[in-house]
């Protein structure tokens, strides 16, 4: 019975044109730049203004957890109707919204997919803090992770602490099975409910805290969007827990990235969100310890910093406590939590980590890049590892035989002072992938410029080098380190 249930809210969504497009246009980009701040106001004058519709009906309910008259229900959803909103747990008898349910949309290398989403009301709509079982819908790190995903086609894949499920999802679209699991019963519901609703079928749904349920099991890829939130472990500190592991400080993502290794084939990619704590020791040295020991490949990039200030802030109020006495005295739980461990800061960051294929991992990469990054990355993330695996067949000397051309993302940039002929700065810029920049010295810019594929590195090099009047072999020892930085980044193709 459920199941017809759901079947008929999927066909009454899709003919309402119940999407990200229509809630754009029933509200515009103003009113959902307030909602994303936690204000309805701008969409409710917006939606008072417009014709009703079936989708402004279920936008009022399921968007913006607002009562709607069951009879207006019955008109947005005349397949389900009311009363099959009430038996799925959508609604109360009395039309005030139970769940969540928002549609989602994105673009990767399969092309657009467009899904529905059910998840626990917010603080909006619940109008105090939400409780410790929360399941999240997709906020900003779901976002953030499922544009990093390598589009791994494998047999198998593992989305670890599935929440919602929108990471299984995006991996059903490369894998031939998924298995995702949580430790929240709850979630484990909604996972499967969504999946049924946007009739994905591969996704097998466990119980059991990280790696516990597929224990003795291997997978081609590895997600992950862990409960990574640095929480105290105190009194009356609440343990949501989408957020918070229950281990003490970063210990839990330690955990994933020394355990996921005995869970990866060999060329298997794992990938996680976390945080990571930088006191006596910098963040991204603790996270470069975790990997030590684990026999795998890393690229780890640190996004951003938080003072232990700020991310107290940032957690407190992401529960729904408002500033206040309550508020305070969670405050200076964070902080006299932090404060035992000598901790000043919170990093937060991507790991990438694959299983090399003989067993000797040679890519150790940690940075910290801290500018905005946009749109999908996970086909460039596997063509950093592909750029690695191809440099790592080639010495120096391998290298100067070898061609290699400019992305056609790449533009040169170069500053003058006024009346000079020659510049003071000369930049590469990378239109995609991370959108990095170099500063280039006059050799490096040259050898770049002739880089067409047609002649070798070290032809471009030694004759760069007679132009300039200098020592080749001196030339060719300055630029071949950053040739390399280049490819491995992506600004030059083999």
């Amino acid at each position: 019975m459920t199941s017809a249930l759901i079947s008929a809210l999927a066909r009454d969504l899709g003919a309402a044109g119940f999407t990200v497009d229509t809630l754009a246009e029933l509200w515009g980009a103003d009113a959902a730049e307030a909602l994303h701040r936690g204000h309805r106001v701008p969409a409710l004058r917006a939606l008072a203004a417009a014709e009703p519709t079936p989708a402004a009906t279920l936008a009022t309910a399921f968007v913006l957890g607002l009562a709607v008259e069951p009879r207006a229900l019955d008109e947005a959803l005349p397949t389900l109707t009311a009363a099959g909103a009430v038996e799925l747990g959508l609604v109360a008898v009395d039309g005030t919204p139970l769940l969540d349910l928002r549609p989602y949309s994105v673009v990767d290398g399969r092309g657009v997919a467009s899904w529905w989403i059910a998840s626990d009301l917010g603080e909006l709509a619940l109008g105090h803090a939400i409780p410790e079982h929360h399941v999240l819908g997709v906020g900003g790190a779901s976002t953030t992770l499922s544009s990093l995903l390598v589009p791994a086609e494998v047999e198998v894949a593992l989305d670890l602490g599935t929440g919602c499920g929108i990471q299984a999802l995006h991996a059903a679209r490369y894998a031939r099975r998924v298995i995702a699991t949580d430790i929240s019963e709850r979630a484990l519901a909604l996972a499967a409910f969504n999946a049924e609703l946007n009739a994905v079928t591969s996704i097998e749904f466990r119980l059991g805290s990280l790696f516990e349920p597929v224990e003795g099991e291997q997978f081609g890829h590895v997600i992950s969007n862990p409960p990574f939130v640095i929480t105290p472990r105190a009194e009356s500190v609440p343990e949501y827990e989408y957020r918070d592991g229950g281990m003490i400080g970063d210990a839990l993502v330690a955990s994933v990235v020394q355990s996921v290794g005995a869970h990866l084939i060999p060329g298997g990619i794992a990938q996680l969100l976390g945080n990571w704590e930088c006191g006596e020791t910098d963040g991204l040295a603790r996270v470069e310890a975790w990997v030590a020991e684990t026999g795998l490949d890393a690229w780890v990039v640190e996004r951003e910093r938080q003072s232990v200030e700020q991310y107290a802030e940032t957690w407190i109020r992401d529960g729904g406590t408002r500033p206040g006495a309550e508020f305070d005295r969670l405050y200076a739980a964070w902080l006299d939590d932090f404060a035992t461990r000598q901790v000043a800061e919170v990093g937060f960051g991507y790991i990438a980590l694959r299983k090399p294929v003989d067993g000797i991992p040679t890519l150790r990469r940690f940075e910290h890049y801290g500018q905005p990054l946009g749109g999908s990355l996970g086909d460039h993330i596997a063509a950093v590892f592909s750029a690695h695996d191809w440099l790592r067949g080639h010495d120096d000397e391998s290298l100067r035989s070898s061609a290699v051309t400019i992305a056609s993302d790449v533009t040169e940039e170069r500053h003058y002072w006024p009346g000079e002929e020659h510049p003071t700065v000369m930049l590469l810029r990378q239109g995609s992938g991370f959108a990095r920049s170099v500063q280039m010295g006059t050799a490096l810019s040259a050898v770049v410029g002739a880089c067409d594929g047609e002649l070798t590195i070290g032809q471009i090099s030694d004759a760069v080098a007679d132009l300039m009047q200098v020592d080749s072999d001196e030339l060719s020892a300055e630029v071949l380190p950053e040739l390399r930085e280049l490819v491995l980044t992506g600004f030059l193709l083999p």
